[in-house]
């Protein structure tokens, strides 16, 4: 059996990439949703907002992901 300060490591690591997982879930159903009422509004027939959106969101979320679990990433 682990050392408790390891199981509490290790539980916030998850906490911390499950957090990480809801963010990109979460942003990604807001840009999708957002990108098709905007063509909805502009009276585009071909979806492109409600692919443009979700590809910008997923690359910023992406970026902070490797930011934030990086090797400079100091745990806390």
């Amino acid at each position: 059996m682990p050392p408790p300060s390891n199981k509490r490591s290790s539980n916030n690591d998850l906490m911390r990439y499950a957090g990480l997982a809801t963010q990109m879930l979460v942003g990604l159903g807001v840009a999708v949703f957002v990108g098709l009422k905007a063509d909805k509004w502009l009276h585009i027939s071909f979806p492109v907002l409600a692919w443009v959106l979700p590809l910008l969101v997923l690359g910023a979320i992406l970026y902070k992901i490797v930011k934030e679990t990086g090797p400079g990433k100091k745990n806390d």
